[in-house]
């Protein structure tokens, strides 16, 4: 195998996580038709449970593994680099167990917790099937995480993002393939069909990890069984377990704090929505919509921040590392300038299509889509404070980061009922409750992650703020030439393929708007620079001529 450059390594990531991602946004128009929403919620308490604790499993593990095997292979140190993986995969194998015992012995508790009391939707069986059958994924993801951190400290990335999109491509077979069996040609129960589905997760990680494994076994580069060194002796294996943990345990607890964010939602809003005179089957369709079907959709915005998070890391990182301050707070709002521009419009033109958006992929549903409206948006915040914290990590400055997210999940559990009952008092669907509460949590967190950024680098946000000022603008006159527009074409969502001519026909005008007031506005040069605007306007008059 052979040893990836830097540009080329991220480029070849990042190619992995947009085929990744395009695969997790297409599947969902057939399985959404096969499972409904009530099959849905069945996937995403699976779902959100098992986050957990794979995140517990393996979170961190695989960075730690890049880390400690990229070090010592650079030290020359192959005798210790070897031990460190077979370490690193018994110190997992522990975990896996534990994990999956957990998991499979009190699914019928953490069941009973999501949808126990509850009547005329999924039963507290059904919820523990599906949470058993998907904890058999937590014995082999784990190894697979290991094993890619081990090619990964060997500068070999190529391996880690085929075996992502094999992963993918295999579990996305087995969910579609079989849940139609189960359903339309077995006519088996739902339950059954979601049990199948969830079992996808294992298969794809069987597939993945045997391709790294067998990539692993040939490689002959990679593995120098060569005498210890006397720089070696006196590296114990304690001492290597130690190093593991230290470098792994900041993701692990960040992780697990995301993870378990989500998880209140599930515990929650089906209880709390019922508990206020919503029936069961909208009150599990609603946590269908916000954690399945409307995250896949969310993909859209949160993968543009994921790609400014992938650049953004190593420039601040090897910035940081020479305190070249000056850098690390030029790139920082770049980023959050580059992130304003494109996530805002982005989130705000979906919000406005959202009926349309949501029927191309899962057909006319008025109360889904509405859902969606608000859901599309709660991704601004997200994503700004998905940068943040990102940010915070890459200065070494995990205590803050672990008190934002710490202080973010605290005000979700103690508010995430009480915002429903108070939406109710106020007249409002209790539902859009929970989103409204995510979206002020992660403002509040957002701006708590900035202070301390600025704490550490003295960084000023003069130029960032005036570009959110300029791309608000932007964005408020290209929803008024939209909703202008509607007066005269209004919205034909209820079928699909009149969903996607008015996608096609807002989104090209509500785009040329944008960015021709961006433009004008000089929002577009404040980011990227004038200079790089008039290479543009330069070719653009050279094409002309030629043409």
């Amino acid at each position: 195998m052979k040893r990836t450059g830097f540009l080329a390594g991220a480029f070849i990531s990042v190619l992995g996580i947009v085929i990744c991602k395009v695969i997790g946004l297409v599947y969902v128009i057939p399985f959404y038709a096969i499972i409904g929403t009530q099959g849905g919620a069945l996937y995403s308490y699976a779902y959100s449970i098992y986050n957990v604790f794979l995140n517990l499993a393996t979170s961190g593990i695989p960075v730690a593994m890049s880390k400690v095997v990229s070090e010592y292979n650079e030290m020359k140190f192959y005798n210790t680099k070897e031990r460190v993986f077979k370490i690193g995969l018994r110190v997992i194998s522990c975990l896996c167990i534990i994990s999956f015992l957990v998991l499979f012995i009190f699914a019928p508790y953490l069941a009973d917790m999501i949808i126990g009391g509850v009547e005329g939707g999924n039963t507290v069986q059904d919820v523990t099937m599906v949470i058993r059958v998907i904890s058999t994924a937590v014995l082999v993801v784990p190894f697979l995480s290991v094993s890619k951190g081990y090619l990964q400290g060997h500068k070999i990335m190529q391996v880690s993002s085929i075996a992502d999109i094999l992963e993918q491509l295999a579990r996305v077979f087995v969910i579609l393939l079989g849940s139609f069996l189960t359903l339309k040609v077995f006519h088996l129960s739902l339950n059954t069909a979601v049990g199948v589905a969830v079992f996808g997760a294992t298969v794809g990680a069987l597939v993945a990890y045997f391709y790294v494994f067998l990539k692993i076994r040939k490689a002959k580069n990679l593995k120098r069984h060569e005498r210890m060194t006397e720089g070696e002796r006196f590296i114990t294996s304690k001492a290597l377990v130690k190093k593991i943990i230290f470098y792994a345990m900041p993701f692990v607890i960040i992780s697990l704090l995301q993870s378990i964010y989500v998880l209140v939602d599930v515990f929650t809003v089906v209880k709390g929505l019922v508990g206020l005179g919503y029936t069961t089957a909208i009150s599990e369709n609603v946590v269908s919509v916000i954690q399945t079907w409307g995250s896949k959709l969310n993909m859209i915005v949160m993968s543009i921040s994921t790609g400014i998070i992938t650049s953004l890391i190593p420039t601040i990182a090897s910035a940081y590392a020479v305190r070249n301050i000056k850098e690390v707070n030029g790139k920082i709002t770049q980023a959050l300038q580059s992130l304003f521009l494109v996530t805002i419009p982005l989130s705000v033109g979906i919000s406005f299509m959202s009926s349309a958006v949501w029927t191309v992929f899962y057909g006319y549903d008025e109360l889904n889509s509405s859902i969606f409206k608000l859901l599309i948006l709660s991704q601004i915040p997200l994503s700004i404070c998905s940068v943040m914290v990102n940010t915070n990590q890459t200065m070494n400055n995990t205590r803050a980061t672990i008190t934002a997210l710490g202080g973010s999940l605290i005000f979700k559990i103690l508010l995430n009922v009480p915002f429903m009952h108070l939406f109710s008092l106020l007249g409002l669907e209790s539902y859009y409750a929970t989103i409204s509460l995510n979206m002020i949590i992660d403002t509040l967190a957002s701006i708590y992650l900035l202070m301390k950024v600025k704490k550490e680098t003295g960084i000023s946000y003069l130029r960032a703020a005036r570009t959110l000022i300029k791309v608000i603008m932007c964005t408020v006159i290209m929803v008024l030439g939209l909703s202008i527009l509607n007066l005269f074409i209004p919205s034909f969502s209820v079928s699909r393929m009149g969903s996607i001519l008015y996608i096609i026909l807002y989104g090209v005008i509500g785009i040329f708007i944008y960015f021709f007031v961006a433009y004008k506005s000089n929002t577009i040069s404040d980011i990227v620079g004038k200079d790089f605007v008039d290479k543009i306007k330069k070719k653009k008059k050279i094409f002309k001529k030629t043409a």
